[in-house]
């Protein structure tokens, strides 16, 4: 067989072979660069703003302080038979809130005649965050000084105002229900508790005219058990009434209150600071993918020939055990 022997295996040869292996490899591989690089430009230039959410996400701000339209925010969501509220006094429980949506080229400015309502004794701050690029406020406000409040809101000339409006009735019809629940357990444990120490001192009364000592002490350690017990429980409805009632109280609180959400972000036409990180993302960028090149063409090249070492290794042994066993078969079939 003389296969092996129609390759010109010269050294010379083999040195040329490898040369133009490894030339095609390397223009491959900054082909291949080049364009995933182009893409990357093409996907950057397309979605502007992917640098500012990066910005956000290493600063902890979440979705919903940046770049979130109140219009999402207060996206109505269908009723079902569990959200209806019986009775006709549902709009005397109603709750209002406004969410507000602000761009501006002077962030800080705005963000301080926001933050200036706070000195009102009408205006109670329940949140107040503020960022590089942007800021919001949850207060609430007297509902006889709801208007001025938005009027003062409207001179910032914002992109979204929406209104959104809600009944607490049934909360507090839940509230007033539990409440009573418990009250009448209270009484009827207090009830029980009275019986039960009068019923207990009588039982003993007669014990003690007969002298029967050991059926006096089942009775006190008995007494002793069950006014533990109840005791305990009626320890235990109370922590519960005093929640329940400051709950309550914090919903009927509120019908006193309109409510306001106020979202306030940058947006100026040339942003300098976004222009000079987006230049130091790209200049990082080029010099992450020229160290990967130099890479690809000494370390992983090492690596690569190697590899190619080792299967042209593999392809030698598998001529040589194809030839040898070409010659036996021949061998034992002429034979």
């Amino acid at each position: 067989m003389q296969f092996p022997s129609n390759f010109n295996l010269k050294p010379a040869n083999v040195l040329k072979i490898a040369g133009l292996t490894l030339v095609v490899i390397i223009l491959i591989s900054l082909a291949f660069r080049l364009i995933g690089s182009s893409i990357s430009s093409i996907n950057v230039g397309q979605s502007p703003l992917a640098y500012k959410e990066s910005y956000s996400k290493d600063y902890g701000q979440t979705d919903s302080s940046v770049g979130l339209s109140v219009r999402n925010v207060t996206s109505p969501v269908p009723a079902t038979d569990s959200d209806l509220v019986s009775g006709e006094n549902a709009e005397d429980f109603e709750v209002t809130e406004y969410n507000i949506y602000i761009e501006t080229r002077r962030l800080e400015e705005t963000c301080s005649q926001v933050m200036d309502l706070k000195s009102r004794p009408d205006v109670i701050f329940e949140t107040a965050n503020e960022y590089e690029k942007n800021c919001n406020y949850r207060f609430k406000v007297r509902k006889e000084n709801t208007e001025e409040i938005m009027a003062i809101i409207n001179e910032l000339n914002p992109k979204e105002f929406n209104e959104s409006t809600y009944t607490i009735k049934r909360l507090v019809d839940d509230y007033t229900s539990e409440l009573e629940i418990l009250e009448k357990k209270m009484n009827s444990i207090n009830e029980t508790l009275t019986n039960a120490t009068a019923a207990y001192d009588d039982i003993a009364g007669i014990a003690t005219r007969i002298q029967d000592a050991e059926s006096l002490a089942k009775i006190i350690d008995s007494k002793i058990n069950i006014i533990e017990k109840l005791t305990q429980e009626r320890i235990n409805i109370t922590a519960q009434l005093e929640r329940l009632g400051r709950a309550k109280a914090e919903q009927l609180d509120r019908l006193n209150y309109t409510y306001f959400n106020v979202y306030i972000t940058e947006n100026k036409f040339v942003d300098w600071q976004d222009l000079k990180e987006s230049w130091q993302l790209a200049v990082k960028s080029f010099v992450r993918n020229v160290n990967e090149v130099i890479q690809d063409i000494t370390i992983n090249l090492v690596g690569l020939l190697f590899q190619i070492f080792q299967y042209v290794v593999y392809l030698f042994i598998i001529l040589i055990v194809a030839k040898y066993g070409w010659r036996l078969a021949k061998r034992i079939w002429t034979k």
